[in-house]
């Protein structure tokens, strides 16, 4: 057969079958068919090593222009027909435009930090000032400058975490921190009363988990300096705090207790939020929790970082950030901040 009556009649008929063609699944196979590697246009194509030069130009260019015409066919035809899907999906499902939107979640501070946030822009409020601090620090700074004897219990491996390291050329120890109050040690250092900071971060403790136990929380102390504090400044900043975060509508008591950087010391306890002082599990049936400890700082940390504690005396406080949460809201075990259990975070 005439190879130009053979490419015509392939012409037509792959042509016809296009057009037949109603469903994009069909077009793979009319593809396959005519324009694949085993279709009669490649072996065409393929004989051309055994035509002479004259008729290998002709069936050539014949056989080229019939390729492609119908890949031009068929990426049309593929236009088409993906038009007319699309077209058909959008008429079967309607839209009705006076629906609202759907909502875009949106996340929000975790509770812990929404707590440290508010905490410390009430102390804020009363003119202090927020600083932050190493988390591994020196026992320099974390036991000795604060008071702590070498035989400390806090000191004990049991207690505290202790970085695998030598000691520095001072004899120094690292850890990781066991409450922030070395950071007011390191600003007495450096500044000069009158002094006002509160100090917020992640601290360490070696000690079980429970309901209302962490091994690792977030504290924030709080440090005054000046001429004539007295135990009055304190129990007023500390009872003003609690007005402001707890509400008017919460007893607060205070305590004698001993810290060995502070003298005198006291604990400061909010009644229980869930039996309102008449005892319950959480409060161990006291009626009240412990929310922090404080007290007029000891004369000779203030003589340890080159303060005269005959003119100037302070006072210091530090609270964990996990328990004031948890006696605002009555919850009972504290664990609950760091499940992640969307359902508990969300109520924040």
């Amino acid at each position: 057969m005439d190879i130009r009556q053979q490419t015509a009649d392939l012409r037509k008929k792959a042509l016809g079958e296009l057009s037949a063609i109603e469903l994009l699944a069909g077009l793979e196979s009319w593809r396959v068919r005519y324009l694949g590697k085993k279709s009669q246009l490649t072996e065409i194509l393929r004989g051309l090593a055994s035509l002479s030069i004259e008729e290998r130009k002709e069936v050539g260019a014949i056989s080229n222009t019939l390729k492609v015409e119908l890949e031009a066919a068929f990426k049309a035809k593929e236009e088409a027909l993906r038009e007319q899907e699309m077209t058909s999906a959008a008429s079967k499902d309607t839209i009705d435009t006076s629906l609202p939107g759907r909502p875009f979640p949106q996340g929000h501070l975790h509770p812990v930090s929404q707590a440290m946030n508010e905490i410390a822009g009430i102390f804020t409020g009363m003119g202090f000032q927020v600083l932050e601090g190493p988390e591994v620090e020196w026992d320099y700074y974390n036991f000795d400058m604060l008071n702590m004897p070498k035989e400390h219990p806090a000191r004990a491996a049991t207690d505290t975490f202790w970085i695998d390291t030598p000691p520095n050329e001072r004899g120094w120890r690292m850890l990781l921190r066991t409450h922030t109050s070395p950071m007011q040690v390191r600003t007495m250092e450096k500044t000069r009363p009158p002094i006002r900071i509160v100090v917020p971060g992640i601290v360490h403790r070696y000690e079980a988990t429970d309901a209302t136990h962490l091994s690792m929380f977030n504290q924030i102390e709080g440090l005054a300096v000046d001429e004539g504090i007295g135990m009055a400044d304190l129990k007023g900043t500390l009872h003003e705090f609690a007005r402001r975060f707890f509400g008017l509508d919460r007893r607060v008591r205070f305590r004698c207790d001993f810290f060995p950087y502070v003298e005198p010391g006291a604990e400061m306890a909010v009644e229980c939020a869930v039996c309102r002082g008449e005892g319950c599990r959480l409060c161990g049936g006291s009626g009240w929790i412990e929310v922090l400890g404080s007290g007029m700082v000891h004369p000779s940390v203030l003589e340890g970082v080159g303060i005269d504690s005959r003119k100037y005396s302070g006072f210091a406080f530090g609270m964990g950030i996990e328990r004031v949460p948890l006696l605002r809201y009555g919850i009972e075990d504290i664990r609950l901040f760091y499940g992640s259990d969307l359902r508990f975070l969300r109520q924040f």
